[in-house]
Parts: C-alpha cells; sequence; structure tokens
C-alpha cells in the first residue's frame, strides 16, 4: 500500500478539526475518516456495516493505517460524524476534488436532493435537503451544501456558488435558482449560465412568453437568432425537440427589470412534443450566452446528467433514500462519503463496469480497492 503521506486522499482530509474531547480518544480521527470512505467504496450503507467492513480488512487497513487500538465500534463511527463538522467536511472535499481535477470545463449543473429518511419525528427534524454542483464533462461531484431546515434552495445555492471554480463553465439551474443575485454572483466569477424561468419569477415568465408570440406575429424569421430542431427515439418513444433564440436588444429590452439580471444575452424558448400521447411541453430560459440554438438547447438537456448520473445512482446505487443516518450531522457528513466514493469510482477507468459492479469488486479485491482509493485523477 503506498504510504499516507504519498495519498492524495489521506493528505487532504488529515487535516480535519477533530470534534473529540482531549483525553477520550482512543482512534486517530484520519484512521475513522479512511476506513468509511474505504467501506462505503467497497458497498457498506451504515455505521454497522463499516465496522464489519473495518474488522473484514483489518490487516489491508494496518498496513497504512496507524489504527492504535484496533478498528473503532460501529457507535464511535457514530458518534465522530454526528458531531464532525459538515461544512469543514466540505470543505476539505472540495480542497480534495480542486487537488485531483486538472481541469473543468463545460457544464456545471446545480440541483438539490432530498435524503428521504433523514427525517427523525421524535425529534421534530425534517428530512435534509442538499444542493450539488455536478460537473457534467468530467462525471464528478464538485461540491455540496445543506439546505437550511427553515430555508430553501435559494439561500443554499449562492453558498456552493462561492466555493467553486466557474471561469469558462456554463452554470444550469432549475427555476428556483432563477435569482438575480445568483446570476450576478455566476457572472462575478467569470461563469455563464442558463436559467429555467417558471412562475416564481411571474413577471419575467410573462414577459419572455410576450415577446415570443410579439416576434411570431410579426416576422419570426426576421429576429429569432436561429431554430433549431431534434427528433429522438427511445424506449419506443418519439419525441421532438424545438428551440429559439432571441438575441437582439431591441426585443431584451423589453424584459421589465432586464438590467437586474448581469449578463442577460438571450431569452430562450423550447417545445418538447411527445407523439406517443401528443402532449406538447413549453420552457423557457434566459442564458447570459449568445450562442446558436442547437447549443442552447444541448446545454438544456445535459442538465439532466445530475439527475441521471448523480441522483439516480446515488438512490439506486448507494441507496440514500434508504439511509437511517440522521442525528445531527450524521446524514450530511454520510452525504459527502457517498460523493467520496463515487467521484473515486467515477476516476477508475481501466475496468469498462457499471459502479455498482466496481463496488462489489471492490468487496471482493483489496488490489482492486486500493487502486481506486489512491488512482484519482479526472480529466475533462
Amino acid at each position: 500500500m503506498q504510504k499516507p503521506e504519498n495519498a492524495i486522499l489521506y493528505a487532504y482530509f488529515q487535516g480535519l478539526t477533530d470534534p473529540r474531547m482531549e483525553g477520550k480518544i482512543s482512534h486517530n480521527l484520519i484512521d475513522i475518516v479512511m476506513i468509511a470512505i474505504s467501506a462505503v467504496l467497497s458497498g457498506a450503507e451504515s455505521w454497522t456495516e463499516i465496522e464489519l467492513f473495518g474488522q473484514a480488512k483489518k490487516e489491508w487497513l494496518s498496513t497504512f493505517l496507524e489504527l492504535p487500538n484496533g478498528i473503532p465500534s460501529h457507535d464511535t463511527f457514530r458518534e465522530v460524524f454526528r458531531r464532525l463538522d459538515p461544512v469543514e467536511f466540505e470543505k476539505h472535499f472540495l480542497m480534495w476534488v480542486q487537488a485531483i481535477t486538472e481541469k473543468v470545463e463545460g457544464l456545471i449543473c446545480i440541483d438539490g436532493k432530498q435524503l428521504r429518511r433523514s427525517h427523525d419525528k421524535s425529534s421534530g427534524k425534517k428530512a435534509i435537503y442538499m444542493v450539488s454542483a455536478w460537473a457534467n464533462e468530467n462525471k464528478l461531484v464538485l461540491g455540496q451544501r445543506k439546505v437550511d431546515e427553515k430555508s430553501n434552495e435559494i439561500t443554499a445555492i449562492p453558498k456552493l456558488l462561492d466555493v467553486l471554480m466557474l471561469a469558462g463553465c456554463i452554470v444550469t439551474i432549475d427555476a428556483m435558482g432563477c435569482q438575480t443575485d445568483i446570476a450576478q454572483k455566476i457572472i462575478d466569477k467569470e461563469g455563464n449560465y442558463v436559467l429555467s424561468v417558471k412562475k416564481n419569477q411571474k413577471t419575467l415568465l410573462s414577459d419572455i412568453i410576450g415577446i415570443f408570440e410579439m416576434v411570431e406575429s410579426i416576422d419570426f424569421a426576421a429576429v429569432i437568432h436561429n431554430y433549431y430542431k431534434s427528433t429522438e427515439k427511445a424506449h419506443g418513444r418519439l419525441e421532438t425537440r424545438e428551440c429559439w433564440v432571441i438575441t437582439d436588444p431591441e426585443y431584451l429590452s423589453l424584459l421589465q427589470g432586464q438590467d437586474n439580471w448581469a449578463g442577460l444575452k438571450a431569452i430562450v424558448k423550447v417545445k418538447a412534443t411527445r407523439h406517443h400521447t401528443k402532449k406538447e411541453v413549453f420552457r423557457y430560459y434566459i442564458a447570459s450566452i449568445d450562442e446558436k440554438a442547437k447549443f442552447l438547447l444541448n446545454t438544456i438537456r445535459g442538465h439532466w446528467g445530475i439527475e441521471n448520473q448523480l441522483h439516480w445512482v446515488l438512490d439506486v446505487v448507494f441507496r440514500e433514500d434508504d439511509s437511517r443516518a440522521r442525528s445531527e450531522n450524521s446524514a450530511e457528513n454520510f452525504a459527502v462519503l457517498r460523493h467520496i466514493a463515487l467521484n473515486l469510482l467515477r476516476s477508475e477507468k481501466t475496468t469498462k463496469r457499471s459502479i455498482k459492479s466496481k463496488r462489489f469488486k471492490c468487496a471482493l479485491s483489496t488490489q482492486y480497492l486500493e487502486k481506486v482509493l489512491l488512482g484519482a485523477k479526472f480529466h475533462a
């Protein structure tokens, strides 16, 4: 096993502040963190399973961890991650991701997900909601923030944006993130945005719909920046998508409060037609990029990467919604463990298998687990 000082994962989590009382510490904090990460990589979904993994792999773990008093109990794992500062844990996660990522470019998708079984009725605690940033081309989690219990995604998104490197990237966010201060923050950090506009921005939505209706009634082709149409057949269903983009400053000036939207360069209309049901769905967006309709439609479609490649994997492969970790910071910190594991598994390119199969292989082979644990390097 590679020496800890040469292992970048070990190095970036070694500086975590220990939440335990001095004089009552039997196990090194970094040992606890590394065992937990290794266990989650191998399929562990609870504190008990993390302890069982540690006991089964004690000989291997002792090759790179001190383990002064053997393997911690499941109660120790629970207590440490219950008390560990989640903001600091996420900070170290972010530093590690930045250290192993050569370059982040293309789409950064931001969306929220509820950890459904993290609620605790006895204490009146609601299920927590996490907002994550997903690099669509790199296929990795860039960071996450918990939504305050008495708030919503609007307050968590700016905090997440604060710690991300956005220069040269396009940030996509659903309607909840369509806020003037969020648009401003993205532009200030040298990024661009494509934001979904829905009824939470009634005036903006009404203005955009009105402009497209007016333009269509006058001379649609003369002022439309571009038009693109695509047809896709999947799962036996045929769906057509049409995209229109307006960038003409004369029409954009008709938006009330246009100047409040930093960098606004385009409004977008998308029509999706599902032929098997003959259902038509219209969606509207604002963007800070002056691009052709094909590019913008692909960008909008790309936002679903966070659902298909992050949230779905967390639910189906990591069984996140079934997790009973919930006391104090447990649920939030266990979510970070899953994100670390997912990034490590995505980075392992030599095995052309699913994430589920890679986790199973980690459980079977300490040689492969060691390779995944130490070999992280992400490429755009």
